[in-house]
Order: C-alpha cells, then structure tokens, then sequence
C-alpha cells in the first residue's frame, strides 16, 4: 500500500473532522475507520490509532495490510508481543508480502534476538528494497560488524535514490544520530512517502528528545512530539 506524501500544511483536526463526518454517514465502513486510523497514526496518536484499526478489521477481517499497519502502530509503542500477533496474521492472508517479513525483522530486533532478526529477514525470497532494509537492520544487532556494514553499504548502493528513508532506521540502530538525520534530510528531498511514518518509527523515535528531531517534524509539517499545536490550548 502507498501512501502520496503530502507536502502542504497538516491540519489534524480538520481531517479528523472530515472522517467523523464521514463515519456519521456511514458508521460501518471500515475503510473511512481504517484511513483514520492511519491519519491518527502519521500524527502521533497511536493510541487512537490502534483502535480504530482494530474496529476496521473487526468488520473486514480478511484485510492483510491493515494487519500490516497494525503492527506498525504497536511497535511504535513497543507492544512487540501484539504486534508480532497482528503481522503473523497478516502473513496468513498474504504469505508473499516482503514488507511484513521486514516487520517481523524488526520485532526481534526490539527483542535483541539477533538470530531470529536475521532468519525473518532471510524468509522473504523476492529480493528489493524490503529485503535489502530487513537484512541492513537485522545485520547491526549481529556480533559480526563487517557484515553489518557490508549491508547497510549495499542498501545505499541499491535503494537510495528510491528509498532513502529506510536507510535512516538503520542508522539510528547504530546509534549514529548525525548520519541518522542526514538521511531523514535525504528522504525529504526526494519526498519520500515513507516520511510520514517517522511519529511510529521504533528506531528514528530514539532521537525523539534530540533538538533536530523537533526541527525535522517542523520542516516535513508533522507534529512535535510533546508539543501542543498551534491553536490548542495547553
């Protein structure tokens, strides 16, 4: 599933406002709750994000992507058991699907289990940016550091000038917060659609206290972590 990054002003009550009224229409459509789960999720609520995903796969159970999404929004807040859950059954629905191997790549990362990060990352057969990423993540937790840098350096090679955002995660895995934002800085110059995914991003949150952190989420119009909008009361 893509997502078109939009580049002007966010504003989240107004499109918040646009799906309540489009759910007061039609209070059983799954995919205005789903698309505003998203919303709540590109803005930081995850939370909100999570239930109201789960109301849409609770009327459209058979949706693999939203399961995907799902857990993405629980490994934003560190749910691992859960999100794990949600993307396994995902993969039930559609076995073939790259990204979710990806996701399941980065729950045993969470985990510190190096050996299971690398066996999920090598279950996904089609090769691409989502293998390329699994295997850069899943190398840096490993013991063996020229084989971490080997795949970060192929994941640049390969997937920079489509994918730059991934390869900010993977630095934000080594700790590396200047070479981290760079690539953030990379992503948006490209507009790279994925940008919108930084509020629930497990690695890119760790710098979520780093000054730059605030002035990226400026830049790119998504909210501040732990900042009131402008035009709300505190």
């Amino acid at each position: 599933m893509a997502f078109a990054f939009r580049s002007e002003a966010q504003d989240f009550d107004g499109v918040k406002a646009e799906y309540i009224r489009a759910l007061e229409l039609a209070p059983n459509d799954a995919e205005v709750k789903f698309f505003m789960g998203y919303q709540f999720a590109i803005f930081g609520e995850l939370e909100q994000a999570i239930n109201v995903t789960r109301e849409a796969l609770a009327t459209e159970p058979l949706r693999a992507g939203w399961y995907a999404w799902l857990g993405n929004y629980l490994l934003g807040v560190n749910r691992l058991d859960e999100a794990e859950s949600a993307v396994r059954r995902a993969l039930e629905l559609q076995p073939a699907a790259q990204g979710f191997y990806e996701q399941l790549t980065i729950i045993e990362i969470k985990r510190g289990n190096a050996q299971a990060a690398l066996a999920a990352a090598q279950r996904g057969l089609s090769g691409g940016p989502w293998q390329d990423a699994s295997f850069a993540l899943a190398r840096q937790i490993a013991s063996d550091r020229s084989a971490a840098d080997a795949a970060l350096k192929t994941l640049i090679e390969k997937d920079a000038g489509i994918s730059a955002y991934q390869i900010a995660p993977v630095y934000a895995l080594r700790n590396d917060a200047n070479t981290t934002f760079e690539w953030l800085d990379r992503a948006w110059t490209i507009r790279d659609a994925a940008i919108q995914n930084i509020l629930f991003d497990p690695f890119i949150l760790r710098f979520k206290d780093d000054p730059r952190f605030a002035k990226f989420c400026r830049r790119v119009r998504l909210p501040v972590p732990g900042e009131t909008p402008v035009g709300k009361s505190t």
